[in-house]
């Protein structure tokens, strides 16, 4: 099959169940795993957004036009505390109000070990599949974006807010009592939760003290020793056995490969 790439679908299930999109086309990706495969870059790239043809792609998928003028590529998408909605100078305030102005989670995971995260209400579990996450614990809702950045920070003082991506490639994370963290997070965080309500309040932030660590099954049957990262630009025909898929990766007996960094790149799959 022929067609132009996009981040991988994951569906929860156990194992997670993916699919790799080609255009209009999924192929199920599970079926495969254990066998060989083959991906071969055309060399053709379209931006994701406006599909014009380009040479290479920013921020994932993007061509440079509309990765410095789309709300969805500024800087505070990935550092939410930073939006400028307020000031007056969001790139495109009809979108950050749709995107941003939502229900966003504010979460633990365990995917290298334990860090902190957000996204939006409607992402959840997408989130975690595609971070590769073998636990999560949503623990706060918050009313938007921004707010939820701001929780990130206060509790990111404290863990992480980022994963190691080559131990989670490596290995099953080991096990984290998810919520005896969260309830030492609220603990020493307290000052800065009150002072974000006080600021948006009492409805900015609800705890979510009744939700239940989610454990994730990924399907794997063996994870590499070493970590080699393939690229489709230096070596445009990548082949081997398909060991398994964790987050974006496929993981093969040749390599890993980050499927979302070549999302506009068009492609030969086989099988």
């Amino acid at each position: 099959m022929q067609g132009q790439l996009k981040k991988m679908c994951g569906h929860l299930g156990s194992p997670i169940l993916y699919d790799l999109p080609l255009n209009n086309e999924k192929i199920a990706l599970n079926p495969f795993i254990g066998n060989p495969i083959k991906l071969v870059n055309t060399g053709n790239i379209r931006c994701i957004h406006c599909a014009k043809p380009i040479k290479k792609t920013y921020n994932q998928g993007y061509c440079y036009p509309c990765f410095i003028s789309l709300a969805e590529c500024d800087l505070c998408i990935v550092k939410p505390h930073t939006c400028h909605y307020a000031v007056g100078t969001c790139r495109e305030p009809s979108w950050g109000e749709a995107f941003c102005f939502q229900p966003h989670i504010v979460y633990l995971a365990n995917s290298s070990g334990i860090k902190v995260g957000i996204t939006r209400a409607s992402q959840i579990p997408t989130r975690w599949i595609d971070q590769g996450a073998t636990q999560a614990l949503a623990i706060f809702k918050t009313r938007s974006r921004y707010i939820a950045g701001l929780v990130e920070v206060a509790l990111a003082q404290h863990i992480s807010d980022k994963t190691n991506w080559q131990q989670m490639l490596k290995k099953i994370a080991d096990p984290i009592d998810l919520p005896s963290h969260r309830d030492q997070l609220i603990t020493v965080c307290a000052d800065e939760l009150t002072a974000i309500t006080q600021r948006f309040g009492e409805t900015a932030i609800e705890a979510l003290s009744m939700a239940e660590t989610v454990d994730l099954h990924f399907p794997v049957s063996h994870y590499p020793h070493k970590i080699k990262s393939l690229c489709l630009i230096k070596t445009p025909d990548i082949s081997g056995t398909l060991l398994g898929i964790k987050g974006q990766y496929l993981l093969l007996d040749s390599g890993v490969l980050n499927i979302r960094k070549y999302a506009g790149y068009e492609i030969i799959f086989s099988a």
